[in-house]
């Protein structure tokens, strides 16, 4: 599914199955942004197929947070692909070794390198990188201030709002998330499932409904 020029967003909307949305920034310098899970990467897979693309074409793989299904399929790619995830994160999953993710080989799981606050380059494009803390303690969102997109993973998406329940999660630090980003100039919402949210108008009000319906939980 075209986005806006050069950006595609792989849906995920089995609801049967859980897993994540994927999107791809298809300029000079190919950026994925959560693979999902592994075991269903054949839906990223056909995503670029559809484009001509292929795995070892992405040069850089953006995992908003570790949770299983946005990380485990970093596994799918080589070097030269880099992958990186913020520093707080990538410790936090180190913790979930064991039953929550036993299909993840985590001790061998090293980022080329650590997403910060503040902005990220690649090539021809400028990111901001927003700590966002809540539905885990390392997730970031992504914004693209030239094409006025928010990556928000889990924290928010179409109507909703990211688990707290979940090890590592914090409803307070998901209110205040939520609150960062709410203040960008954004054109299209892009989460981690679920439906996008397109059109400023559109994404204010989702921001709105949000607080109205959700943060009297978020204590």
């Amino acid at each position: 599914m075209k986005v806006t020029d050069n950006l595609h967003a792989f849906i995920w909307r089995d609801i049967t199955t859980n897993n994540c949305n994927t999107y791809l920034i298809d300029g000079p310098q190919k950026i994925l942004i959560d693979p999902g899970h592994r075991h269903l990467f054949s839906h990223v897979r056909q995503g670029l197929a559809d484009l001509s693309l292929s795995p070892d074409q992405i040069d850089l793989v953006i995992v908003t947070h570790g949770h299983p299904d946005h990380l485990e399929a970093v596994q799918m790619f080589e070097k030269p692909t880099l992958v990186a995830i913020s520093y707080e994160e990538n410790r936090f999953i180190k913790d979930l070794v064991g039953p929550y993710a036993p299909a993840m080989e985590l001790d061998s799981f090293k980022p080329d390198f650590f997403l910060q606050e503040g902005d990220l380059t690649v090539g021809d494009c400028t990111f901001q990188v927003i700590h966002t803390p809540g539905h885990s303690p390392g997730s970031i969102c992504l914004y693209w201030p030239d094409y006025k997109v928010l990556f928000t993973g889990d924290v928010v998406f179409s109507q909703g709002i990211g688990r707290t329940d979940l090890p590592g999660g914090n409803s307070k630090l998901l209110k205040e998330s939520i609150q960062r980003i709410a203040a960008l100039d954004a054109t299209y919402l892009l989460a981690g499932h679920g439906e996008i949210v397109s059109g400023r108008k559109s994404v204010k009000a989702n921001f709105r409904m949000i607080e109205s319906q959700w943060f009297g939980y978020l204590l």
